[in-house]
């Protein structure tokens, strides 16, 4: 239930008629920015420190064992990074777009 909270303010918004363009200019949480990046590479390199640690490391029972799934867990983390990283560049760049 806590996971579909981000949605909600601007659903209600669009509901009651204001346009995706109006939701735009809400930058209430834009002087927050500089934490939410600090907390997102915080994250993930406590989760890259996990993922790429040495197989020997890992208990014989343990998911990070299984080269499966160590593979699956990299390409997560692959496209985690590069969405996050484009989520950061972004704002920089979308000014050449404009």
């Amino acid at each position: 239930m806590m996971a579909s909270t981000c949605c909600l303010g601007p659903l209600v918004l669009v509901a009651l008629g204001l346009s995706g363009a109006w939701i735009g200019n809400l930058t209430l949480l834009e002087p927050y920015r500089p934490f939410f990046i600090t907390g997102a590479l915080v994250a993930l390199f406590f989760a890259g420190r996990r993922i790429f640690r040495p197989v020997q490391v890992c208990q014989a029972g343990e998911e990070c064992a299984v080269p499966r799934t160590r593979r699956l867990y990299k390409i997560i983390f692959g496209i985690v990074s590069a969405l996050v990283l484009i989520t950061l560049v972004f704002p920089y760049i979308a000014k050449f777009f404009y």
